[in-house]
């Protein structure tokens, strides 16, 4: 059975280049708008999600709160997370590990390097 991974960004482009890129790889993905559109998603989705994969800076909820707020849901507490932004200051960086962020990618980003830091966290 494929994994399944959630896309969050509020850029529909970045949204469909990341998708078709996972989608090519052999993965499932829901994707979310902002922060909010992902927890509302996360808390009536029945799938399990393997990853998520998440914006920065995004209106109504930034990508460091939606992973805080994902880790307090228990069916989500140890599941992956990656930040994808263009963010890349140390701060940011230890923002969003703090906040359970296990890998930080830059955009603009190329495909094979977001689907080998997605292999090294989604086990087959």
């Amino acid at each position: 059975m494929a994994k399944t991974i959630m896309v969050v960004d509020d850029s529909a482009s970045i949204r469909q280049v990341v998708s078709l890129t996972l989608k090519g790889a052999g993965f499932e993905v829901i994707t979310a708008n902002d922060g909010q559109d992902a927890l509302a998603k996360l808390q009536a989705n029945k799938t399990k999600i393997n990853l998520i994969i998440t914006d920065v800076n995004m209106p109504k909820m930034d990508g460091i709160t939606l992973v805080k707020e994902a880790k307090k849901l228990p069916a989500y507490k140890f599941t992956p997370m990656m930040m994808l932004t263009t963010e890349a200051s140390d701060s940011k960086k230890q923002q969003g590990r703090g906040a359970g962020a296990k890998a930080w990618l830059v955009k603009p980003f190329q495909p094979p390097m977001l689907l080998t830091a997605v292999s090294k966290l989604v086990l087959p």
